[in-house]
């Protein structure tokens, strides 16, 4: 991958810098230590955080020992900034946090910076600068107008030594930058193979290829993806389970590409108790098929054209960030050829199987001479047990320093796009530019878990009080069970999951007006959060005059939907929520005049 590296027409000249070629060689050594370790930190929470990058922050002090680190545990929970200066402590003052990315905050919101000042932190040093434009430069400005010196790694100061630590917070986030640049998610190609080339016998068993340790390496990699998309035909042929057991926390969605909907009727993957899946089809294909799969809580979704790149287009607009793709070889050069892949993770075993009808990784690509064969970039090798990991890049990742076109400057590269119409505003994930809208953004509340006159409790955002709010009022011990581990939660997502897996699987636990009173529910939270932070309240009243859309492409309830079908009713609570705040408004100044 090529790096470029510029320096600014105004650089900062780092403390290293003013001392000779010796000490400045040792700084920068340091320097880059310390990012690398958070680069290191950020990636505990692979594929925690998504849509969110991973963050990760390292307090150290002037003497060179780490004092604090921190990092982003899952989107809308406390920044890896401020868990770094909690762990610091007093030791904070003075000290340098080193940071892998610039902090992201969700708009309205600077916890992460704002836990950096009252701390006293004297210098930050950044790997890199946020990739998304609405949030880029806004917390390095704020940081340097409070007195702290700002070091960004390629733009203040530069060496071999930085140059390689950079690259670690780019690899680290590569998922979240391709996604910004290219607007689908960072795709891998994962397989084993013989040395021979076989991902199978000519039978079609292949199990197993690789060895053991392996094994668990790719349930570490799916653990770290926001899902795992397969064929029909690995369907049929191996029946997978596609989880994450032996590697971490998250377990991801699994999605099935069939073009015909062949699938026989008794598949793991029908099993969604602890994780969903997500079959995209053809429009039109099997329907009755598509009617059983739906019984069995399968999510379908129809294509008009179904190919890699309008899957992943689609996926994108869910808020997908990673993919890591463990199919067969039609549907790997189809991706290939769609130029979705991003990054290609090979596992070779010392074995032959030989065969020729004995499949291979890839299917055909149309190339007919080895000049037109697809160079890997940043290749590593690994050893894992008896088998050689192979790994590199089809695609370099972008270049950050080159500023990210907004939707305007797109339209005017592209005259094809064609950009949301200013009179709407979407909102979506916590990490929009109306981020803050979202029930899931990181506003605790506080709020009675059932009645007026129950005791208030502190909730970590509205998605955690309004899952809980399912099982409310009913007497029995395990729905009880469930609102507590719905209000302690760690995350939205976590109360999201606990709160949708708990109402599918034991529908005897969800209160029985739950369909007449989730509204209100939803209502209330909206309102108690927006009446709690005085700086949402002023960002949801300067959107009058525009139409709120919740831009999910699946949620047809609280969404827009897909191609505007959705009802949208988390939208129509907001603009509700503001015509209230206006009228307010409106009352308090005809009562200012007649006095």
């Amino acid at each position: 991958m090529a790096l470029s590296f510029r320096i600014c027409s105004s650089p900062l000249i780092c403390r290293a810098t003013l001392s000779n070629g010796d000490n400045s060689r040792n700084y920068h050594a340091i320097d880059a230590a310390f990012i690398r370790r958070a680069a290191d930190l950020a990636e505990m929470s692979a594929g925690l955080t998504s849509p969110h990058p991973n963050f990760g922050c390292v307090i150290a002090t002037s003497s060179g020992k780490v004092a604090g680190e921190g990092y982003l545990y899952a989107q809308g929970t406390k920044p890896a900034e401020a868990l770094a200066v909690e762990a610091a402590g007093e030791f904070s003052r003075g000290s340098t946090a080193y940071l892998n990315m610039e902090p992201g905050d969700c708009h309205g919101d600077h916890t992460a910076v704002s836990a950096l000042v009252q701390a006293g932190i004297d210098r930050v040093v950044v790997g890199i600068r946020h990739p998304l434009q609405h949030l880029r430069g806004s917390a390095i400005r704020e940081l340097r107008s409070q007195g702290i010196e700002v070091n960004v790694i390629g733009e203040d100061f530069e060496s071999k030594v930085l140059e390689d630590a950079r690259k670690s917070c780019l690899l680290v986030n590569a998922p979240l930058i391709h996604r910004a640049c290219s607007r689908v998610p960072f795709s891998v190609l994962k397989y084993a193979m013989t040395l021979d080339g076989k991902i199978a016998a000519s039978s079609g068993h292949a199990a197993w290829i690789s060895s053991k340790l392996s094994r668990t390496r790719v349930f570490e990699l799916r653990g770290g993806s926001d899902a795992v998309i397969v064929g029909g035909n690995t369907v049929r042929q191996d029946d997978p389970r596609l989880t994450a057991r032996h590697g971490q926390g998250h377990t991801p969605t699994r999605i099935v590409m069939t073009q015909s909907l062949d699938l026989p009727e008794k598949a793991n993957l029908w099993d969604v108790s602890e994780v969903s899946t997500i079959v995209v089809t053809q429009r039109g294909a099997r329907k009755s098929f598509q009617k059983y799969l739906a019984s069995k809580g399968v999510e379908v979704v129809e294509f008009d054209m179904l190919n890699p790149r309008e899957v992943m287009e689609y996926f994108h607009l869910r808020g997908y960030l990673s993919i890591l793709w463990e199919c067969g070889g039609t549907l790997a050069a189809s991706a290939i050829s769609s130029s979705v892949i991003h990054k290609v993770v090979a596992f070779v075993a010392p074995k032959i199987i030989g065969g020729s009808k004995a499949p291979s990784p890839v299917g055909d690509l149309g190339m007919v001479e080895m000049t037109q064969a697809l160079n890997l970039i940043d290749v590593c090798y690994e050893q894992v047990g008896p088998d050689m990991l192979v790994s590199g890049y089809l695609q370099p990742i972008p270049d950050l320093l080159p500023v990210i076109p907004s939707e305007d400057a797109t339209v005017e590269i592209d005259p094809s796009v064609d950009p949301f119409e200013p009179s709407i505003i979407f909102f979506y994930k916590t990490w929009d530019l109306y981020g803050s809208f979202s029930n899931f953004s990181p506003h605790p509340i506080r709020m009675p878990c059932g009645g007026e006159n129950d005791d208030y409790m502190t909730w970590s955002s509205v998605e955690h009080y309004y899952q809980a709010n399912k099982f409310v009022g009913v007497e029995n011990p395990m729905a009880h069970d469930c609102v507590e581990k719905i209000r302690t939660a760690r995350s939205p997502e976590e109360a999201a999951l606990i709160g949708r897996s708990t109402l599918r699987q034991k529908p005897e636990l969800v209160r029985n007006d739950w369909e007449d009173v989730k509204i209100e529910v939803m209502y209330k939270a909206l309102k108690c959060k927006f009446s709690t932070y005085p700086h949402l309240k002023s960002i949801l009243l300067s959107t009058v005059g525009s139409v709120l859309v919740e831009a999910s492409p699946h949620d047809l309830f609280w969404g827009g939907g897909r191609e505007g079908e959705g009802l949208n009713y988390l939208g129509r609570l907001l603009m509700q929520l503001r015509s209230e705040y206006l009228g307010e408004s409106s009352v308090s100044a005809e009562n200012t005049s007649s006095a």
